[in-house]
């Protein structure tokens, strides 16, 4: 029987050494022909794997990259679900260099996520070398715009994950390489208030006021706060008027909304879209809306949990369970109703900040655990 943790320890160089090559083909979510340059890289990757590979093209990102193993065996597929794009402009290397501080690992994009990349590679590539690849369809997800919001390839996961019977997110863990077990969703909202025009100074009885109508509304909009059960609804920009003596025509503001249950989506954005103007003569238009579901930690989730964290004791790992306020391509995953395991990849801290890093232990302990959760996984326990 394999020691599969003494494994993948042995391999902590290589994945070091991989992971600073796709570091140094830096990948902003702006940059196709660079984005486009590492999928390249990932592809050649996964066919030297044996995978089936399907490059599906984008005109405004980089193509997305869809790996298959075991496509003609029966089964539904785990879904391997990463991304390659990052937060960072090409060039940032040259301020913010990828070095190995003791066990710690710095670099644009090294923690989100493309520590994640190379611990799922790592992982079947540990698999397929010691002939231990299990039957199952094995799928493999590589985003190319999940960072600005995966507008041009949600469609496509969607496609792959109603196919699939689970769903692993590989996003860096939490804190002690905790699994994440939920994630609010989220809402972007735009109001725009109307007015109309008036001299300040000569006839300001004669205007309306879309700053004021503005500011009514905002106030409105600010109770649906239940900050107690994690709903946020935060007014986050606001801009109207035409110059200092002008009753200002127009006016709008921004809404961030946040939530962990399906159901405060749907009464924030009634609530929202049933703005009402409080001034005579005010118009009040709403634009935007609910951009995806939260990862709930429903009964699906914690039973899929539970079984993650039998099979990390399998390891010699106790794994506990965190969650976020940001979103993931696994809130769309979750919120379809796939079972979803959130934060497979590497631990580390400072996500899109300047000292963005991982710790290095936690690579081959992760390509451990996503080894063996694809060899043991029971599809009819979650």
């Amino acid at each position: 029987m394999i020691d599969w943790l003494a494994y993948f320890n042995s391999q902590t160089e290589h994945m070091v050494e991989h992971l600073g090559q796709l570091v140094r083909l830096e990948s902003p979510t702006s940059s196709k022909g660079f984005v486009d340059k590492l999928g390249a890289k990932l592809v050649e990757t996964c066919r030297d794997l044996g995978a089936a590979v399907t490059v599906h093209r984008r005109e405004e990102v980089g193509d997305i990259v869809l790996a298959e193993w075991n496509g003609n065996t029966s089964g539904k597929p785990i879904l391997l679900v990463t991304h390659m794009d990052t937060v960072w402009p090409v060039g940032t290397l040259d301020t913010m260099p990828l070095r190995r501080d003791d066990e710690r690992l710095y670099g644009p994009g090294a923690l989100d996520m493309k520590a994640g990349l190379v611990i799922a590679l790592t992982a079947l590539r540990g698999l397929i070398e010691n002939n231990n690849l299990p039957s199952r369809p094995i799928w493999l997800f590589i985003n190319s715009d999940e960072e600005t919001g995966s507008f041009h390839s949600r469609d496509l996961l969607y496609e792959m994950a109603q196919q699939a019977g689970l769903a692993l997110v590989f996003e860096p863990a939490a804190e002690g390489e905790a699994f994440k077990t939920w994630r609010k969703g989220i809402g972007r909202y735009v109001v725009h208030t109307s007015g109309v025009a008036s001299h300040a100074g000569n006839a300001p009885e004669a205007g309306v006021n879309a700053v004021i109508e503005a500011a009514h509304q905002a106030l409105a909009v600010h109770t649906l706060n239940d900050l107690k059960n994690g709903t946020s609804v935060s007014v986050t920009m606001i801009k109207g008027g035409i110059t200092s003596n002008v009753i200002p025509p127009d006016a709008s503001f921004e809404v961030d909304v946040r939530f962990l249950k399906a159901s405060e989506a749907e009464r924030i954005d009634t609530a929202i879209r049933s703005l009402t103007p409080v001034l005579p003569g005010a118009g009040v238009r709403v634009e935007g809306g609910i951009d995806r579901g939260p990862m709930e930690r429903d009964a699906q989730m914690i039973r899929a949990l539970q079984q993650a964290q039998a099979v990390g004791r399998s390891l010699g790992m106790e794994l506990s369970e965190a969650g976020s306020g940001g979103a993931s391509d696994g809130n769309f995953t979750a919120a379809m109703g796939i079972p979803t395991l959130d934060g497979l990849g590497a631990e580390g801290a400072g996500l899109h900040a300047h000292h963005e890093q991982l710790v290095v232990r936690s690579l081959p302990r992760r390509a451990a655990l996503v080894a063996k959760i694809l060899l043991d996984w029971d599809m009819d326990a979650v």
